[in-house]
């Protein structure tokens, strides 16, 4: 665990709404392509994939901002190592600043494991 951060519990999670995941998704140049657009957002959101994946997470609060981040088993390299990924959001505003992956090849272009991070961490929002 890195320093400042408590490990993430359903209970110390940032909340996250449909409304502001679209938000992102609609408003980020990452994900407004048509390549992320389709199949690899809609593998990126499929629960077999998503609830595997999603590994050790992690929380730190500084004011209104909460930073989030995890481990991500990549898909077709379950030996490999993980990739890390981390979202930024701030609380008051409700919104999500950034949300990245620092391992995979796709890093820059909005891969979908930081996709399926932010997906796994409004579907824990919600439940």
């Amino acid at each position: 665990m890195e320093e400042g951060f408590v490990k993430g519990q359903s209970d110390n999670l940032p909340k996250i709404d449909i409304y502001t995941v679209m938000e992102f998704f609609s408003t980020n140049s990452s994900y407004t392509s048509a390549e992320i657009k389709g199949v690899k957002l809609w593998k990126a959101g499929r629960e077999s994939y998503r609830e595997d994946a999603i590994g050790y997470v992690q929380v730190k609060r500084e004011g209104t901002k909460c930073i989030v981040k995890c481990r991500v088993t990549p898909e077709h390299k379950v030996k490999s190592k993980p990739y890390h990924c981390t979202l930024v959001c701030d609380e008051n505003d409700e919104s999500i600043e950034s949300v990245s992956c620092h391992d995979c090849a796709a890093k820059q272009g909005g891969c979908k494991d930081s996709a399926s991070f932010l997906i796994w961490l409004f579907k824990k929002s919600v439940f």
